[in-house]
């Protein structure tokens, strides 16, 4: 997403954790950034201030992930900063750690408003913005390694709130959703392969890709996004993970970068 060091990420839930960090790494590589906190109006102060020292500007702005209208005021916001150029969804919830007979309604619904919901809003309000300017961007939509294990036991719900963000990724980064699927014949698309993003110069890899790797503080070198992590002995290797963790730190987040 960087742009000769200039242009706005916008990431959502960035007062802490993976979103901080993200926050963080976007400020240092040059890019002003704007990011949505839900409450913690002191923890989200704290992370602009972290980011003073980068020269970039940093914004933050209490906002629902849920809200249409928040979304929309997200991106007018940020164009207030330079140009969008990036989108982090970041912002998500869990829940309780149980069985899924004793989640109750508004505990499902929260899930699903916030993880899928709250995504899918962020990318219609920046995408019609960069097509109103013909401009590209960048998105990341955070995943997590539960939508493949299911999370038994813990928050199945959750999971398949990012399993749903992991599935409308792949949609998104097919062209063919920003301009409807066309004619049809007997309820099937006219090209099933581009249908399910794998038309040809559009395979899933060309446009969606698992990002495994991360930035480890065990000394083994300085912060790096988009790279591969190399062990003391020099040895290469890559991260199902974060964006950001400890090394003592189960990963369990599981960003899909669509450009």
């Amino acid at each position: 997403m960087q742009q000769n060091g200039r242009g706005t990420v916008i990431v959502t839930g960035g007062a802490r954790g993976i979103g901080a960090a993200v926050v963080t790494l976007c400020a240092q590589a040059g890019h002003d950034v704007l990011f949505s906190y839900a409450r913690n109006r002191e923890r989200a102060e704290a992370v602009v201030a972290a980011c003073a020292p980068f020269g970039s500007k940093v914004a933050a702005i209490e906002a629902d992930a849920r809200d249409a209208a928040a979304c929309e005021a997200l991106v007018e916001r940020a164009t207030a900063l330079s140009d969008i150029v990036g989108l982090v969804n970041n912002a998500g919830v869990t829940s309780r750690i149980g069985s899924f007979l004793d989640v109750d309604v508004p505990t499902l619904r929260d899930v699903l408003d916030v993880n899928v919901l709250g995504t899918m809003l962020m990318c219609q309000s920046v995408i019609r913005y960069w097509t109103r300017r013909g401009s590209p961007g960048a998105i990341v939509n955070v995943s997590s390694i539960a939508a493949t294990l299911g999370a038994p036991g813990e928050y199945i719900h959750y999971a398949g709130s990012k399993a749903a963000v992991e599935g409308f990724t792949v949609g998104l980064a097919n062209p063919r959703a920003l301009r409807g699927a066309g004619p049809r014949r007997s309820g099937r698309p006219e090209n099933s392969d581009e249908a399910g993003g794998r038309a040809a110069g559009n395979r899933r890899g060309d446009r969606v890709a698992p990002v495994v790797q991360g930035v480890l503080r065990d000394g083994s070198g300085p912060a790096r996004v988009g790279r591969p992590l190399a062990d003391r002995d020099g040895r290469s290797r890559t991260l199902p993970s974060a964006t950001l963790i400890e090394p003592d730190q189960r990963a369990m987040q599981r960003p899909l970068c669509l450009t």
